[in-house]
């Protein structure tokens, strides 16, 4: 889908008010957490009238204001915008609000949040989220745990741009705001049962009420259970399931009308087979004239059936989606997956909160204590497909676990009558963070990589045996003989130590990171004239993270190759000839993947980083009249450096860990330099208009935001990248876009921020009358690395894996997205029976899913659609409901992937280096369509 297309689309959506919800929505009738005592009361919102509200309170700046009054960008989304969407957790949010994505990979347990196109990408437990998730004001470790259901829900607010002199943790791209519904001293209770195609049922209830004068409670729980939406073709196995249950629980006490304690309890408990992949690109593509330029070199190549997916086959692999040249149908969701490994693990997220809002004579306090403990465990067959190359074990045995304890403090008021609204506040954290690892390789995997090694010499099947040693058939023994000469016994050898590694790898090996946090912050507005602020923010930000690591791997072959064929690669004493160095370097490697090697079980591995950041912001706000606020904003942000969590990081796995020339010459043995990355950093500006009346709301922001040191991780297939992004001022004639890992480097006072978003935002709301709401939002986010890239802010040059970055667009981040949506809720007769009609939409242009922007992970632009039409009784106290989600079962990925261990290589490296490439590309789909009945009642 074009540009000019959306762009056009955007326009219309606009000038016929059909819109994004999350914009501005009706004020709720009740629940509105107050102000802490003594601050600033917003306006009242409207009483049930023939007339719409138009607004609804909001805390983004800590303060209760109206969402019209607040210069900030920031969209908020009702409870009734998240219930008439379906939406239980943050993914769904995409429907909402246009400036975010929210999208999970390899585990429910793991989501990756975007706002404006910039997020932190992966699983990786070592990067914290650019955008933050707090939820009643505790800041959640990583963004995934917001895919938990959520419950009772007031509203959340996704505030855009750099965050840290009001909320408690920084963030560098945005934030996500989620505020539950608090204990009431009004009695109440509801329910909600659903039922829907993949066998779903959903379960969930709240009840509050008074228990004294002085204290209230409210209980809240979910239980949802649903079939996967993938069908393993080999055992017939569902997978993608979903089976979890939730439960909070909270105590109000409110003394007098100056003190408030709240108490919020909650746990969550999922057992999940997830995640399953389809493979959605398995061509092996090659020049076909090397050494010509071609007339078109950007199409001087050729596909081919890929000599990886004919070795698998020959193996027993199903490939059930089909393989080039065969027209392939990821979409009909058939996997195929190793009998015997599971996907199924545990996954448990609970904690407790306090928080006191007190007010002692003129100064508002507010106290949130927090303490959490999260635990994913992450088994699965992690090679996707029914060949046994890789896999964790569900015993348990891997996971990640954060145990995290919180406190905030701030303090507010007013001073010089009123003319400076001020804030100050303090955070202090200590997370301690878990993860052991035991990724093994399969019981075919030794003769899977011998195969695969012997198809790169030759493609013909008659060469292999799968079932012989280094799988070479007679012939395929003759073939190396006679090419190789008195060498080929050599690298048979390799090969025939190559396929007995199998059942081999990690055996408990263990990460820890303890992070210390603290921070002061302050956030102040001076009233210049009754029309004009100007707010000042400033933080200080200590980081301090403790990292060890130790190693227990079972694969001896990994040293034994190493030592083998140390004395025949290039600097050793008697090296082979120049056509097997690079075979022979494919057998150590092949055998060591991702530094899986008993030598290492020695090592023991730690370090500790310290860092210190003053970051803050400066706004000025001008409201001309009482309908119109516009404003211009400076903000610099900020999120911790830290450890790349991945043993494949430490180095070469052709050296062994004391050859000299471990790290490319760069230095002998192991250690944590590998490890570690810098903080990200951005400078970001923005303008914006904002403008309401009693039937229209608008509001648009334009905003430019540059980052430093961006942090980005990149999985290509073997190996987990984490490098940060920085691009040298002066021009490195493509060599960051070269095949070499030594050129490209940058004076270090020439560089320069890496990555650029910018655009414009708009959304509107259209209010008729009382029963219909139109609203609409356009984002326009032209989010790019820039040119001349180098790996960070020292000037060294960029990984050649990472030679499309120059120039272009981020991952996961498409320039146009349109999001609309109609509620109409008429009046059946007089009886108090309402009805409700709601549809919403969201348009994507075109965008790459994988960070490494191989072409192959593409995602066409789509449009997806929800819809809802229900009865509802008088005061809505019950409610019957027919749903749909993705109404026209579009057809997209969610992200697309290098397959684990399977091939190498994008077509765009043959366009760009010449030679072969044949990585096998799979993906993480979007959920089809889904529908159903739901049944509402309270009292």
């Amino acid at each position: 889908m074009t540009n000019a297309l959306l762009s056009a689309c955007a326009m219309s959506a606009l000038a016929l008010g059909i819109a994004m919800p999350a914009s501005a929505q009706t004020a709720p009738a009740a629940g509105v957490p107050s102000s802490p005592p003594g601050a600033a009361k917003a306006p009242a919102a409207a009483e049930a009238t023939d007339e719409p509200t138009r607004d609804i309170i909001v805390t983004a700046t800590r303060r209760n204001s109206l969402l019209s009054d607040v210069p900030l960008a920031v969209s908020a989304v009702s409870s009734a915008s998240l219930s008439n969407s379906g939406a239980n957790d943050i993914r769904q949010l995409n429907q909402l609000a246009p400036s975010l994505l929210v999208s999970s990979t390899g585990s429910e347990a793991n989501g990756s949040a975007r706002i404006r196109g910039i997020g932190t990408v992966g699983d990786n437990p070592g990067l914290e989220s650019s955008v933050a998730t707090f939820i009643d004001g505790v800041y959640r470790s990583r963004t995934g745990a917001g895919l938990n259901d959520l419950g009772e829900i007031d509203r959340i607010e996704v505030l855009r741009g750099p965050q840290g002199t009001l909320f408690g943790r920084n963030a560098s791209a945005g934030l996500l705001n989620i505020i539950t519904k608090q204990p009431s001293f009004t009695f109440g209770a509801n329910g909600e049962l659903t039922y829907g195609n993949y066998n779903a049922v959903r379960a969930s209830g709240s009840v509050t009420g008074p228990i004294t004068e002085t204290i209230a409670a409210r209980l809240d729980g979910v239980y949802s259970k649903r079939d996967g939406f993938y069908t393993d073709a080999v055992t017939g196995q569902r997978l993608n399931n979903r089976d979890r249950y939730f439960v909070r629980g909270q105590l109000l006490y409110q003394p007098t009308a100056d003190l408030s304690v709240r108490l919020i309890g909650d746990y969550t408990h999922r057992v999940e087979s997830c995640c399953a992949a389809v493979y959605v690109s398995t061509v092996e593509t090659y020049d076909p004239t090397p050494g010509a330029a071609g007339t078109n070199p950007e199409h001087d190549y050729a596909s081919r059936t890929n000599r990886i997916t004919d070795v698998m086959t020959s193996m027993g692999g199903v490939f059930p989606g089909g393989v080039y040249p065969a027209n392939m149908t990821p979409y009909n969701r058939l996997t195929s997956d190793t009998p015997g490994r599971s996907f199924r693990g545990k996954t448990t997220d609970g904690g407790i909160s306090g928080e006191i809002n007190w007010k002692i004579g003129d100064i508002a306090v507010t106290s949130i204590t927090a303490y959490r403990e999260y635990k994913a465990e992450a088994p699965g067959d992690v090679d996707y497909s029914n060949i046994d190359l890789l896999y964790r074990a569900a015993d348990g045995n891997s996971f990640r676990q954060f145990k995290t304890f919180s406190q905030e403090l701030r303090l507010q008021g007013s001073l010089f009558k009123d003319r400076l609204d001020w804030l100050v506040g303090g955070y202090f954290s200590n997370e301690d963070l878990t993860v052991r690892d035991n990724l093994k390789f399969g019981s075919q995997y030794g003769a899977f990589a011998a195969c695969r090694l012997v198809a790169t010499i030759n493609a013909a099947a008659v060469l292999r045996n799968p079932s012989a040693p280094g799988c070479l058939s007679p012939t395929g023994i003759a073939t190396l003989t006679g090419a190789f000469g008195a060498a080929a016994p050599i690298f048979i050898n390799g090969l025939n130590t190559l396929s007995t590694v199998n059942n081999v790898g990690d055996n408990n090996a263990n990460y820890y990171q303890r992070s210390r946090n603290f921070a002061f912050f302050t956030h102040n507005i001076v009233h210049i004239t009754p029309t004009l602020d100007l707010t000042l923010g400033l933080r200080y930000t200590h980081e301090e993270k403790t990292f060890r690591a130790d190693f227990t791997n079972t694969n001896t072959a990994c040293p034994t190759q190493q030592a083998f064929f140390a004395p025949y690669l290039t600097g050793g004493a008697t090296p082979l000839p120049a056509s097997l160095q690079s075979l022979a370097a494919g057998v150590v490697n092949l055998t060591c993947q991702g530094n899986s090697s008993s030598a290492l079980n020695a090592l023991k591995l730690s370090d500790k980083r310290k860092e210190g950041e003053f970051t803050g912001t400066a706004v000025l706000s001008w409201k001309p009249t009482t309908g119109v606020l516009t404003y211009a904003s400076y903000s610099r942000g900020y999120k911790a450096g830290g450890f790349n969590l991945d043993r494949s990081a430490l180095g070469q796995p052709i050296f062994s860990p004391t050859d000299p020339r471990q790290f490319g010459g760069r230095g002998a043995g192991f250690g944590t330099a590998n490890l570690q990355f810098d903080a990200e950093k951005v400078d970001a500006y923005e303008v914006g208009v904002k403008y309401t009346s009693r039937r229209f709301n608008l509001n648009v922001a334009a905003f430019q935001q540059d980052f430093k040191d961006f942090q980005l991780n990149t999985f290509n297939g073997s190996v987990f990248l984490v490098q940060n992004i920085d691009s040298c001022s002066t021009d490195l004639a493509g060599a960051d876009r070269d095949a070499s890992a030594s050129s490209g480097a940058c004076d270090p006072n020439n560089v320069r921020p890496g990555v650029r978003t910018r655009g414009v935002e708009v959304e509107a709301a259209i209010y008729p009358t009382r029963n219909v709401a139109f609203t609409a939002g356009y984002t326009l986010a032209d989010t790019k690395f820039r040119n001349n890239l180098v790996g960070r802010n020292t000037g060294a040059p960029l990984d050649p894996a990472l030679f499309l970055l120059p120039g272009q667009a981020l991952s996961n981040a498409p320039r146009n997205v349109v999001t609309s949506s109609i509620a109409w809720t008429p009046r059946l007769g007089s009886s108090g029976l309402s009805g409700l009609i709601y549809v919403d939409q969201r348009t994507t242009s075109d965008y790459n899913t994988g960070s490494d922007l191989f072409p192959e992970k593409k995602q066409d632009g789509f449009t997806t659609v929800n819809a809802r039409v229900g009865i509802r009784g008088p005061k809505e106290q019950w409610a019957i409901e027919l749903w749909a989600q993705n109404v026209t079962n579009t057809q997209y990925e969610q992200v697309a992937f290098s397959t684990p261990f399977q091939g190498s290589g994008s077509v765009a490296n043959v366009q760009a280096f010449g030679g072969t490439a044949n990585q096998t590309i799979s993906a993480f789909l979007a959920e089809p369509r889904t529908y159903g009945v739901t049944l509402r009642g309270k009292f």
